[in-house]
């Protein structure tokens, strides 16, 4: 990477030190502070609990078996936990990893008409073509003409949807989520560095107290990895492979690159996919129907609530790597452990621990006045879930930015 300018140190206003400041010696351990060992936590716990249920359901619809769903995880995870740990380690990023929630929706319906070997095959293909989308450099190139006010527009859009969760959840679950909230601003008040980990300790107790844990279904099993020689047919490849290749560079890239960019870190991107692309490929024939960058469970460990330095976030991701660990390890019981809690703490402490991003986000987006309007419209776009072609509104918001940008802004 280009040599940094200066470090920026922190002030008494409670701005971090810049991700593009200096950047300090490889050290993990000391570079650790407990928001990063919970900003990692919370991340890992909000991207299985918003969609482990869509590959359960993709992989009853498909017949599959216990194991076979088991597997899948198990792959998933070892991909997301191993990528996730060397990438932010190589580049003192906080590089999040996560699977293809739209891509495992796509699967509910696609799945059961194909044999499982075939489905294994467009697993293999949409993994080479991140592969070459990664080594031609191409996306690199396109995310370099960003404007930068778009980015963080689309990154706050992303999270807005997220943050006002925790208000429709005080609807139907006042008690828990009042306790939540006002534990996070009295802490948020007096020690903000741990107001995160104390919101969720406090929300578990709060729910414990209401009768909202329910452990009676966990248990411990390890999980034991089942490898399916892939098959290929057009047909899988057509219904299945390029539809999850286009809803992971659209729905899932893009936005996980802008939040790096919005929270200023410059990381190339061509490595990044090309290493998804080669661990969604070594891992396919297990059930992995791949992994890409993250972008709302990246959001909580680029922010300043991950760590007061943007330069040491990067250990909050290395932590979310580790939980990835154990959550393979252990397999489909890591359903049954996230079970246990009500939504709505996940909901609220995913929520919470966004607020810093979306500020930002919001923040950055507005700050140029000639880039203002076309960074409104793809907030709007973003933030309003719209889908088209069955592809989300992260990518339309851009569209429509990058669009309202050419007419509006940009110079001939």
């Amino acid at each position: 990477m280009n040599a940094a300018p200066p470090a920026t140190p922190s002030d008494p206003n409670n701005r971090t030190t810049r991700a593009d400041a200096e950047p300090l010696p490889l050290r993990p351990l000391r570079d650790t502070a407990l928001s990063s060992v919970v900003a990692g936590f919370v991340a890992m716990m909000t991207g299985y609990t918003s969609s482990l249920a869509l590959m359960f359901q993709a992989g009853r619809n498909a017949h599959l078996s216990d194991a076979q769903i088991s597997s899948w995880i198990w792959a998933l995870s070892i991909a997301m936990a191993l990528t996730t740990i060397v990438l932010s380690l190589r580049f003192r990023a906080p590089i999040v990893v996560a699977w293809s929630t739209p891509g495992a929706a796509l699967l509910i319906t696609s799945l059961a008409n194909v044999p499982y070997s075939d489905a294994i095959g467009a697993f293999v293909i949409c993994a080479l073509l991140l592969i070459l989308v990664g080594v031609t450099g191409v996306f690199d190139t396109v995310m370099k003409r960003l404007p930068s006010s778009l980015a963080a527009a689309l990154l706050a859009g992303i999270l807005f949807r997220i943050g006002i969760g925790l208000f429709g959840a005080a609807e139907h679950d006042t008690a828990l989520v009042l306790a939540m909230f006002f534990t996070y601003l009295v802490i948020k008040r007096f020690a903000p560095r741990y107001a995160i980990v104390t919101t969720l300790l406090v929300g578990i107790a709060a729910a414990a107290a209401l009768g909202q844990l329910d452990f009676s279904h966990f248990s411990v099993a390890l999980a034991r990895p089942v490898f399916t020689m892939p098959t290929f047919s057009a047909s899988a490849a057509i219904s299945i492979g390029i539809p999850l290749f286009i809803v992971a560079m659209a729905s899932q890239n893009v936005p996980g690159l802008a939040v790096l960019r919005a929270d200023g870190y410059q990381t190339p991107s061509s490595p990044l996919i090309w290493s998804t692309g080669i661990a969604s490929l070594i891992f396919a024939p297990f059930g992995s129907h791949g992994v890409n960058l993250a972008a709302i469970t990246a959001a909580m460990c680029t922010g300043p609530d991950a760590h007061p330095d943007a330069r040491k976030r990067y250990t909050a991701a290395v932590w979310c790597g580790i939980f990835y660990l154990i959550a393979g390890t252990l397999g489909a019981t890591i359903a049954a452990l996230f079970a246990a809690f009500p939504k709505t703490l996940v909901v609220s402490i995913a929520a919470l621990a966004l607020f810093g991003s979306i500020m930002n986000g919001l923040a950055n987006a507005m700050s140029d006045a000639r880039q203002r309007e076309p960074a409104l419209i793809t907030f709007m776009v973003t933030a309003s879930g719209l889908t088209l072609l069955s592809i989300g509104s992260a990518f339309w918001g851009l569209v429509a930015g990058v669009v309202a940008y050419g007419i509006l802004a940009a110079r001939r």
